[in-house]
């Protein structure tokens, strides 16, 4: 029997520079390693501002000159992904506290409901308590973010390894 694919969802504001760049730094190692097939990764934001717009030209260049395609249209964060993902993943205290409270709003205590944490817990080489965001800076800004999320996706990765059931 083959076990369901882990699903991953990573938060930021607007869904639109961090998160849709988690999602493809995060689909990149995937690939990298073959594991397509145990997973399912989305991202959104926890407002709704950008909806339906591709991430930020700005991020989607910095991505690309390291290989990194970033597929994702912005939307928002809906109460279903609390229940339709394995694990959600915030770029900063702010959107923490607000997944968090819509998660005690739709279910107090259910153990059906994702678990929620910083992205910034998985980081490796990198100490720092969020992801921050490069939406008002320089491209050096873009740049960082990216360091940032390969360290901690490569961290998610081997810890979503170890907790995984192996086929």
């Amino acid at each position: 029997m083959t076990a369901a694919p882990t699903r991953v969802l990573f938060i930021s504001l607007g869904n639109i520079c961090r998160s849709p760049a988690a999602e493809g730094v995060f689909l990149h190692l995937l690939a990298r390693e073959g594991l397509e097939d145990r997973f399912v990764v989305d991202s959104a934001g926890t407002g709704g501002w950008h909806v339906g717009r591709p991430a930020d030209r700005r991020m989607r260049a910095a991505a690309e000159r390291r290989g990194i395609h970033l597929p994702s249209r912005a939307r928002q964060l809906d109460r279903g992904d609390l229940l339709g993902f394995d694990r959600i993943l915030t770029m900063d205290d702010d959107n923490l506290r607000a997944v968090r409270s819509l998660a005690r709003e739709l279910a107090p205590g259910s153990a059906d409901l994702a678990l929620i944490e910083p992205m910034t817990s998985h980081c490796r080489r990198f100490q720092t308590r969020e992801v921050p965001d490069p939406y008002y800076g320089g491209e050096e800004g873009f740049e960082h973010v990216l360091d940032l999320l390969e360290d901690a996706c490569a961290g998610l990765l081997e810890t979503l390894q170890q907790d995984r059931p192996q086929r």
